[in-house]
């Protein structure tokens, strides 16, 4: 199969249909997976927590590179089919955008109900331009989670690394808590996200450089609060020029943020995503990454 084909119906498919059906999406099967073994396992202390956590994400992803790898097995065109649909669900541009946009309301209500539906934190109390934040933090963050580092590792491994990049994503959204029921339980999945998003994080730190230049180094040189998640936060604050805050965890300074800055956000994040799709066609283009 030919990586680039692939990965450009992959796209098409992304951009003009959205996500496939929630109970033939992939990801929802990582999930369910994942939250199965998770309610299975009685906590019996730090030790046989962290083992039990890891075993249940090597299950998930052991699942995920078998999945990845039935494309190989199928004839044609059966294994382009599957392959398309596997490699969509590994990114999301179209849904990102449009879970974004719906926070764009002068609805202060309708506006905490959608941030409340992108985010972990509890978004009760959480005053407008805290919600247009938090609303812009989640698109500059998934913007390396659902876009850049899937289609980083799938450059790099072809569709088993985009698929195993998205089953450690997802167990880190499932179970990388610090409370007490995932400290050693979630802990495992929670560090391998951290490794394989090193570098996505980053890389998305350089394709703000176009848009801010000295601006964009100068905010990441403040980023020192988490490993990855910051990063891209920090550079979509510097284009921005607004302040950009977790309450007790990070806050990159700038103006307060309003509606327009987030609609702002999003021809931001279509010019960077541009980028990154010219990126990963020149690259799948010269170097063929395996299926």
């Amino acid at each position: 199969m030919d990586a680039l084909i692939v990965f450009l119906l992959a796209l098409l498919w992304d951009l003009l249909l959205g996500e496939p059906p929630v109970k033939l999406h992939p990801v929802v099967w990582f999930g369910r997976i994942a939250g199965f073994l998770d309610r299975r396992w009685k906590r019996k202390g730090p030790l046989p927590d962290f083992l039990a956590g890891t075993l249940t994400a090597l299950a998930v992803i052991a699942f995920a590179l078998a999945l990845s790898l039935l494309p190989r097995y199928l004839p044609f065109p059966l294994n382009y089919a599957l392959a398309v649909y596997l490699l969509k669900s590994s990114f999301a541009v179209r849904s990102l955008h449009e879970h974004i946009e719906r926070t764009v309301t002068e609805d202060i209500k309708e506006k905490r109900k959608a941030v409340s539906m992108i985010v972990s934190r509890d978004v009760k109390n959480l005053d407008e331009a805290h919600l247009n934040s938090a609303s812009i933090e989640s698109l500059a963050e998934n913007l390396n989670d659902s876009v850049v580092a899937p289609l980083f590792y799938f450059l790099l491994f072809g569709l088993p690394g985009a698929l195993l990049y998205r089953a450690v994503n997802t167990l880190d959204a499932m179970l990388g808590y610090r409370s007490e029921r995932y400290e050693f339980f979630g802990k495992f999945s929670a560090r391998l996200d951290d490794v394989l998003n090193f570098i996505p994080a980053r890389l998305t730190v350089l394709l703000y450089l176009p848009l801010g230049g000295l601006k964009v180094l100068r905010h990441y040189r403040l980023a020192k609060f988490k490993i990855n998640s910051d990063k891209p936060i920090s550079a979509m604050s510097a284009v921005l020029g607004v302040w950009l805050e977790k309450p007790g965890v990070y806050r990159f300074p700038g103006r307060e943020p309003k509606n327009e800055d987030i609609r702002r956000a999003l021809k931001i994040y279509w010019f960077v995503v541009a980028e990154w799709v010219a990126i990963t066609i020149a690259a799948a283009f010269k170097f063929r990454p395996p299926l």
